[in-house]
């Protein structure tokens, strides 16, 4: 049982009412209810054929694409040979929401401003069909190792990560972006059933202090968006101070506009008032999302546009000279592409879908229509496409070969049962009679797993170190 603290339960009393607070308190000592995220690209009658054999049921959530409410076997959820694979997601169906209220498709430049640990940046990702240009900014080290471990387990190829602070990077982006997400840092009120320590250091003057970053990232959003853009903000916190609040002081100074939105989960309006002063009327349409209510977690969302205004982007945006990128056809990496297409025997038009980018030996991937200034200033543009051996031959990484995986005619291995399966995840060797020596890529049943090499000795994994560390319950 969760203990609500006096600070909380005093704010909610004071703010929102009694009658608020006793849903509230109720709601957080209900026990959680996963949902999980499926890949768009998934067949999701084979997965969930195969979700029940682990004892995992699930049923659709209306008019949300690819969301399931996990009814029987959540606890396993995670753990699953689909769920490493990044066939889903789990993620609370609150947490959806602001992607899909963004909108994004492949044709669109996308900011998500405060990216970890990924939920939101994968599914914008997917939203665009693994397509066009989406950037990834996260402040914190930690935190960025997240976001791209969920990148690569989602095996995306859209997505540029940086590492910086969201509210500094108008400085690089002025005016440079259709749609931008801004789910900022919070309190947190929104998810203590979920996350019980928050009782036990939320106050009021920590909600405050937020709001100032809150306040800054928005302001960020404003500038880095084109005229006619959209931005969404969030928050998975009920206060006033981090949303409403946040809000009217970007309405007063700045080019912006909330624009009406639809949810397709029960909502209130946003507040008009608070501590005798008076909002923008605008903030009707702002939705704040109530826990027991969308039976997730509490959330607020808002949507703005951005106002034609010359004088506020009077300044050209600045350009540096873009670094450049390497199509398939290029002389550096013609040759490579050219004999691993003839190994695998994949067709050379699948890879002009992508451009490439090469650091000594290794190569990164990215969608073919990614395009962004300060190429110097991101961590990783695309995921890990390869890298040349001593015998200069170009070894397929395991993210690219479940990217590729589809199109491989030829070279490949099928695990057979349990035994197998738990030796590839853990990067070891498998006795297995295999014609030809050389890089494999890995199958089991319908799934890709990645690549290994064989030889003699059997067949070596190439599984992903990082990924090694999961548990994994395997059929």
């Amino acid at each position: 049982m969760i203990e609500l603290s006096a600070n909380i339960s005093d704010y909610i009393r004071t703010n929102l009412g009694e009658e608020y607070l006793s849903h509230y308190t109720g709601y957080c000592n209900n026990r959680y209810k996963p949902y999980i995220r499926m890949s768009s690209s998934a067949d999701k009658d084979k997965i969930f054929e195969r979700l029940r054999r682990y004892g995992i049921s699930a049923e659709p959530v209306k008019y949300i694409p690819n969301a399931y409410r996990i009814s029987e076997g959540g606890e396993i959820a995670g753990k699953t040979l689909e769920f490493i694979l990044g066939i889903y997601y789990m993620q609370s169906l609150s947490s959806m929401l602001p992607a899909l209220v963004l909108g994004p498709t492949e044709n669109d430049t996308v900011l998500d401003i405060c990216a970890a640990p990924g939920s939101k940046t994968t599914q914008l990702a997917e939203m665009m069909k693994n397509k066009g240009t989406l950037i990834a900014n996260e402040v914190s080290m930690d935190r960025l190792k997240s976001l791209v471990f969920n990148i690569d387990k989602m095996n995306l190829v859209n997505v540029g990560v940086m590492h910086g602070k969201g509210e500094l990077l108008s400085g690089l982006f002025e005016n440079q972006f259709d749609k931008i997400l801004v789910d900022a840092p919070c309190s947190a009120l929104g998810i203590v059933q979920k996350k019980g320590e928050v009782s036990n250091w939320w106050d009021i003057r920590k909600a405050e202090s937020i709001s100032d970053l809150q306040l800054r990232l928005l302001v960020a959003a404003v500038k880095m968006c084109k005229s006619g853009g959209e931005i969404v903000y969030s928050t998975c916190t009920l206060t006033l101070e981090e949303n409403e609040c946040v809000i009217n002081k970007v309405l007063k100074k700045y080019p912006v506009e909330l624009i009406s939105f639809e949810l397709p989960v029960q909502s209130r309006e946003g507040f008009t008032s608070y501590k005798g002063e008076n909002f923008d009327k605008s903030l009707l349409l702002t939705h704040r999302i109530l826990p027991w209510e969308a039976e997730s977690e509490g959330f607020f969302i808002a949507k703005f546009r951005k106002l034609d205004d010359p004088d506020f982007n009077s300044r050209p945006p600045r350009r540096e000279k873009k670094s450049v990128f390497l199509k398939a056809s290029s002389g550096k990496i013609k040759n490579y592409i050219g004999n691993l297409a003839y190994y695998y025997g994949i067709s050379r038009e699948e890879f002009d879908e992508f451009k490439f980018m090469l650091r000594g030996n290794d190569f990164n991937f990215v969608g073919r229509e990614w395009n962004s200034d300060h190429l110097d200033k991101f961590n990783r543009i695309g995921t890990r496409f390869g890298a040349v051996d001593k015998h200069d031959f170009l070894q397929l990484n395991s993210l690219a070969a479940r990217l590729l995986g589809r199109s491989v005619s030829q070279n490949t291995v099928t695990l057979d049962g349990k035994r197998e399966l738990d030796v590839y995840f853990n990067g070891g060797s498998i006795r297995k009679n295999i014609m030809g020596a050389g890089q494999k890529i890995v199958k089991y049943e319908d799934y890709i797993l990645g690549t290994a090499v064989s030889s003699k000795e059997g067949l070596k994994s190439q599984f992903p170190r990082a990924f090694r560390t999961q548990e994994i319950i395997l059929l």
